[in-house]
């Protein structure tokens, strides 16, 4: 337990960095996304200020939804899908079957992963994108912004199952990776 409070408060402090308004941000990027979303036909919300859009995906199956929220900085973007279920936090034993859902989840994933923050309970995925000297490609984007709602769509079943019904994380797991 000690293990999965110190690492959700690792998870915080970095999310909390990526997120500050005092950073700057590259306009370059943000308007290579932006170019992206409108294109695409996208709708979405920028905040000139601090480099951040957000807007809604909807996906297959109980989930239906995720909000994305993607901060932009000088020379990369994160890309953070957030579940509209949250684990509950004054039920200790399903917030334990939630990390070790992700956990299981995570492992041999190759681009992102999930993440859940202890003291509230949120659920995301997550995709970093490197941008040091080099703009992302539309692919790049694209792919950047598609993975995380493909393993929501993925994986949702079984986090569902985990948080309402009980069901083991081992369990969860084989159902949405067989």
């Amino acid at each position: 337990m000690t293990a999965l409070i110190i690492c959700s408060m690792l998870i915080l402090l970095v999310f909390a960095g990526t997120a500050s308004a005092d950073e700057n941000y590259s306009e370059d990027i943000a308007s290579e996304i932006r170019g992206f979303l409108l294109d695409d036909d996208w709708k979405f919300d920028f905040d000139d200020e601090k480099g951040i859009f957000r807007f809604g995906v909807n996906i297959d199956g109980k989930m239906k939804h995720v909000n994305y929220f993607m901060p932009v900085r000088d020379d990369s973007y994160t890309v953070y899908a957030i579940s509209p279920v949250s684990g509950d936090i004054e039920d200790p034993l399903t917030m334990s079957a939630i990390a070790d859902f992700i956990c299981r989840a995570n492992y041999g994933l190759r681009n992102g992963n999930f993440e859940v923050d202890m003291t509230d309970g949120e659920i995301r995925y997550k995709v970093f994108v490197d941008c040091d000297g080099v703009m992302p490609s539309r692919e790049v984007i694209r792919g950047s912004i598609i993975i995380p709602a493909m393993m929501f769509e993925r994986y949702s079943p079984g986090l569902l199952d985990v948080i309402f019904k009980g069901v083991s994380a081992a369990e969860a797991i084989t159902k949405c990776e067989n």
